[in-house]
């Protein structure tokens, strides 16, 4: 091959040897990486340059999950990184002309799971899993399986062409070979990436297939989906927990917007923030996302497990490029590994896809929902396809439609916010594996109170006493079970608090908590409220909040005590708030993106428990 000329440089289209070519979003020019590979074992090992510019591409397995004490099936996937010697960038129909145009012989195609078993599995998570209260949504995924005729990486780099030519609206277009794997991929979705201290990441839920074009009114129906809206809505909070943890006052929600490629749009929201942690604590503290493990992480990664049986190499888990700014200061970008082949030295081809499903979710829909993308990479394989004709998706009434979504969510992750006041009254949240606990101590620090977050077994050799307020918080599971250590813990903590009549808040599990030690009966609901925005009555007036939980407390015969305060459902008599002498506790989730005033209900409870808090202006 020639060496074509770019910007009076001479990039070498690789020929042998471990190579990236990538194409990223807003930048005119295709990227080409060279260098060596070396595997190691945890993030924190990647090794980053410390001139500018781009120095090492990792390949980060899902299996890394383990760094944060999540439990995964352990295929041995390697952490392999890239380490970039050469880099060099090329004009799109230069590097087009060099690729590959005959399209590779695919063999033997077929699900490694097939229709029927998927849809039994789908049945499985719905009834098991979200009826049983263990989270909001779960992705789980299976895998098109094929043999590839010829070099692999010749065909790697046919594909590459293709989707160059006929894919658009995406992230990262990619292939990329280490010699031992070879990845190619046209991606939508910005995991996190990290650039002049701001770090920003990209929640992206809701498919709508419109192959060459559509009406107004298909995408209009789309959006007013209740599936599509309450799937975007729970991978947004879940991205604002980690968010809360990584950037300075949580991060500012942007959007909604839809994200267009060539036969499908998705709906998405940007989050942004500041940070000063290394690039690779940040990559670290947000695996994975949501959108391909669920929600809430930590219980998603055990669903994921126990449900799929075997690992799941790098589909979910992120490529990430690092390295330095002309300031020195470093820079992350990493790019979420779907819509993505990996192929290996013998030929072998693999595309994993999952289908995110939600309480709305039916099996056959989401079997058709892996076909869908599947499809989209196999074309890239299976010859040229034309590339869909653009349509217009930016009319008045869908930009409404986008923007109506917002109208009754919490303004405090919406609008930019000065940085938290002063410490005052200290708390302890007390985190039962679900880092809402994240997002809830950021409301706190705005209403002025110095917040200190641990786990339930961490805070059961704490002196309580030196705390202001304690906090039950959320987490999954059954509230009625006995021999769950994590539950037991949240209890007995639950219980010693109320017991010194020192300030106490329950939150979901903790209310639920709270309510069993107070009297009253908790039960399984028939449909569960996961990922669900209501309008309750708060102590006399109308609120709408948002809800992640299976189970409730019910206040069939009037509150044991007629001292305590109760919000309640008229007709289920379902509670949803409590406040006594010494204690509150709520049903919902104040911290959650759908509780439209969630930190004034927050300060009115800390106004009835005595803890003086600071007014938002």
């Amino acid at each position: 091959m020639r060496r074509p000329r770019s910007q009076g440089r001479n990039p070498v289209i690789p020929q042998s040897g471990p190579f990236a070519v990538v194409r990223r979003a807003g930048r005119a020019l295709v990227e080409i990486f060279q260098g060596d590979v070396v595997s190691v074992a945890e993030l924190a090992d990647i090794p980053i340059g410390a001139g500018p510019g781009p120095s090492t591409l990792a390949l980060v397995p899902y299996r890394q999950v383990v760094e944060r004490g999540f439990e995964c099936v352990d295929d041995g996937a390697p952490l392999e990184c890239l380490r970039i010697s050469s880099t060099a960038e090329i004009a799109l129909d230069e590097l087009l002309a060099e690729l590959p145009a005959d399209p590779p012989v695919l063999r033997d195609g077929a699900f490694d799971i097939d229709d029927d078993g998927y849809a039994a599995l789908v049945g499985e998570v719905l009834s098991e899993e979200i009826g049983r209260g263990e989270g909001s949504n779960f992705v789980i995924h299976r895998v098109f399986e094929a043999s590839v005729d010829g070099d692999p990486v010749r065909a790697a780099l046919a594909a590459f062409a293709r989707l160059l030519r006929n894919e658009r609206g995406a992230y990262w277009t990619f292939c990329v070979h280490t010699g031992t794997r070879t990845l190619v991929g046209a991606t939508p979705e910005r995991h996190v990436s990290v650039e002049d201290g701001l770090v920003m990441m990209n929640p992206i839920s809701g498919t709508f297939r419109h192959g060459s074009g559509f009406s107004e009114t298909d995408l209009l129906a789309f959006l007013t989906d209740q599936k599509e809206i309450d799937e975007l809505y729970m991978v947004l909070d879940e991205e604002l927990k980690m968010m809360a943890v990584v950037a300075e006052g949580g991060g500012q929600v942007i959007g909604p917007q839809l994200a267009e490629m060539a036969h499908l749009c998705h709906t998405e929201y940007l989050l942004a923030g500041r940070t000063t942690l290394d690039v690779r604590a940040v990559l670290r503290e947000t695996m994975f996302a949501p959108t391909v493990v669920g929600s809430p992480i930590e219980n998603a990664c055990r669903v994921v497990a126990r449900h799929e049986r075997r690992g799941r190499g790098y589909y979910g888990a992120v490529l990430a490029l690092l390295g330095h700014d002309d300031a020195g200061r470093q820079t992350l970008d990493a790019p979420i590994l779907i819509r993505t082949a990996e192929l290996s030295p013998s030929g072998h081809l693999r595309i994993p896809v999952g289908a995110t499903l939600v309480r709305h979710s039916t099996a056959d829909g989401e079997v058709a929902e892996t076909h869908a993308k599947a499809a989209g990479i196999m074309r890239a394989f299976q010859g040229s396809a034309p590339p869909a004709v653009p349509v217009e998706i930016n009319s008045d009434r869908v930009r409404a439609a986008l923007a109506a979504r917002n109208r009754h969510l919490a303004r405090f992750w919406l609008d930019q916010r000065p940085a938290d006041p002063a410490s005052g009254a200290r708390v302890l949240i007390v985190d039962a594996e679900d880092t809402f606990t994240g997002m809830l101590a950021h409301l706190f620090r705005a209403l002025g109170l110095a917040v200190e977050r641990v786990s339930v077994a961490a805070a059961v050799g704490l002196d309580l006493d030196g705390y202001d307020l304690v906090v039950a918080g959320p987490g999954p599971g059954d509230p009625r079970s006995r021999g769950d250590a994590r539950v037991d813990g949240l209890r007995t903590l639950a219980r010693q608090r109320l017991a010194s009549g020192r300030p106490l808040l329950g939150v979901c599990l903790g209310h639920q908590l709270v309510s069993g030690l107070l009297g009253l009966p908790l039960h399984r609901k028939d449909g569960t409220y996961q990922g669900t925005q209501r309008e309750i009555d708060f102590f006399g007036r109308p609120e709408r909040v948002g809800f992640y939980s299976t189970f409730l407390a019910v206040d069939a015969d009037g509150p044991v005590d007629p001292t305590i305060e109760v919000s309640r459902d008229p007709v289920t008599r379902e509670v949803y708030a409590m406040r006594g002498t010494g204690f509150a506790s709520v049903q919902f989730h104040p911290e959650s993106v759908l509780t439209e005033h969630g930190v004034d209900l927050l300060g009115e409870l800390l106004d009835h428990l005595g803890i003086g808090a600071a007014r938002l202006v």
